[in-house]
């Protein structure tokens, strides 16, 4: 535990899956987190966000989830940030040490540059890949990008890695064929489609990840007292 609460985790993304990854190291005594997300929570959040909640529409979802960790221990400490990830900004977020990083951006571009450059300064990283359209959440596993398959997400940023000569990411995935949802609304710009999701997938998703990123916490710390 004494491990755990001096440990620094930060997580990128705090939506259906980031928002389950915290809950998971806040409950498991992880005493530092960084919590990034630029998004407001909205009534479509409602169905699978833990910060989701009518009372919450509205506000930034970096707040909503610090407020819910401080609830959850006092003497956690927190650095929620409202902003986005990216290439441009990338040294405003890394202006702390962090001893694991989990990410759960779901912008391409903004997912490969952090997964870079998590790479180069030597800090674990581990990265969501599809979860949208996804129904059973057995399928899902933590393994390595290189080990993947039946998920279009991972075929992209597994290409995209090897042409920055990164080869191996530890990444959470799901198998399962892809469902093919009704198109109820335009996509934003940027994106083909909108990925539909349930309640049960990415939430089961982020606790794996947050239960593995303080699995690895303990076992790479107690290896360095050693």
């Amino acid at each position: 535990m004494l491990l755990l609460q001096n440990s620094h985790v930060a997580v990128f993304g705090l939506g259906g899956v980031g928002s389950y990854a915290v809950e998971a190291l806040a409950r498991s005594g992880v005493g530092e987190l960084t919590l990034i997300d630029d998004d407001t929570v909205s009534v479509t959040n409602l169905n699978r966000q833990l910060e989701a909640l009518h009372s919450t529409v509205g506000q930034p979802k970096a707040d909503v989830i610090a407020a819910r960790c401080r609830d959850i221990n006092p003497d956690i400490v927190l650095h929620p940030i409202a902003a986005r990830y990216d290439a441009a900004h990338r040294r405003d977020f890394f202006t702390a040490q962090y001893d694991y990083i989990i990410d759960a951006i779901d912008t391409v571009s903004s997912k490969l540059d952090l997964i870079e450059t998590a790479h180069k300064r030597g800090i674990p990283i581990l990265s969501a890949l599809g979860t949208g359209n996804k129904l059973n959440p057995s399928l899902l596993q933590i393994t390595d990008i290189s080990k993947t398959y039946n998920c279009p997400l991972a075929r992209v940023v597994r290409k995209e890695l090897k042409a920055r000569g990164i080869t191996h990411l530890n990444v959470l995935f799901s198998p399962e064929l892809p469902a093919k949802p009704e198109a109820l609304e335009t996509p934003p710009p940027g994106r083909r489609s909108v990925p539909a999701s349930v309640t049960w997938v990415p939430g089961c998703a982020g606790l794996m990840m947050g239960g593995e990123v303080v699995r690895q916490l303990t076992l790479r710390k107690e290896a360095k007292k050693k």
